[in-house]
């Protein structure tokens, strides 16, 4: 395992790659505005021949993705395609017609809602008697904890039902807050002894997902021209280690603040994750 490089922006190692799938949460917006530097960043390594693939564990399909860029100010002129881990999740539940499925979590709100499993060949079930336990996130993202569903889980865990984890963020950051995620219910469901699939990051559908659609633009080139970028050890940085591709961890999502001593920061935080990080940037520019 080599160290990891500290480039100083993304034109340093554009010559060695040619598709770049990018993480959007904490990479190219926040929720509330997006990073002009990662757009300016993504959109020439675009304009030199690159292609740009956006990878992210949205639990919604890629229209309700995209929809929010324009409104935040991500440039058109920065990605080809999106990959999402509520297409990721749809794909995985039309494999399987038929297959009564059990909506948890859902709030009705932006990231919790009907598009997820609209016009899927599952029937929709009432409770964990279903086949199969949608998992989206938490009831109330602001006002409930990951920890008061505990006894809950359980419960389902005992009768038995499988969860799909239509996203397997722990949290995300929403401006300067942090939210928890689909993924912090099912890390207590599968401690409860309940068996749960994820098809976003850091496991292979999200990815396999992400290489169709880069296919469609053009040759897929082989994994040592991949790059993978992301501010999620646990997601982004694991999942491109697993898919043996490069990476780069920048410091602009999850953590949001580093110590003074970023290569230092970056450093423990990777080794906590128990993964490794190819390159690190306080913030994706060029």
């Amino acid at each position: 395992m080599t160290d990891t490089a500290y480039p100083q922006g993304l034109s340093e190692l554009a010559p060695r790659y040619d598709l770049i799938l990018c993480d959007v949460w904490g990479v190219i917006h926040n929720g509330r505005a997006a990073f002009r530097e990662a757009g300016e960043a993504l959109s020439k390594f675009r304009a030199q021949g690159g292609r740009v693939v956006l990878i992210t564990n949205a639990p919604v399909p890629k229209p309700r993705v995209i929809r929010y860029f324009a409104p935040l100010g991500v440039p058109g002129e920065a990605w080809d395609d999106c990959a999402s881990s509520g297409d990721a999740t749809r794909h995985l539940l039309e494999s399987q017609p038929g297959k009564s499925i059990w909506i948890y979590g859902a709030d009705g709100g932006e990231e919790h809602d009907r598009f997820l499993y609209e016009g899927l060949p599952n029937p929709v079930a009432a409770g964990p008697e279903a086949d199969l336990m949608l998992c989206i996130g938490l009831r109330d993202q602001l006002g409930e904890h990951p920890e008061d569903y505990r006894d809950e889980l359980r419960e389902i865990a005992r009768i038995g039902p499988v969860m799909v984890c239509a996203n397997p963020d722990i949290q995300v950051r929403v401006g300067n807050q942090l939210v928890w995620c689909a993924g912090a219910l099912a890390e207590i469901y599968e401690q409860e002894g309940g068996r749960v699939i994820y098809p976003g990051k850091p496991h292979a559908a999200i990815y396999d997902l992400a290489r169709e659609k880069a296919a469609a633009l053009g040759p897929l080139p082989g994994a040592s021209r991949i790059l993978a970028i992301g501010d999620g050890p646990l997601t982004d940085i694991a999942g491109a280690n697993r898919e043996g591709i490069d990476c780069i961890y920048v410091g602009t999502g999850l953590a949001n603040t580093h110590s003074g001593d970023f290569p230092a920061d970056v450093r423990a935080r990777m080794m906590a994750a128990g993964v490794h990080t190819t390159y690190a940037m306080q913030a994706l520019a060029w």
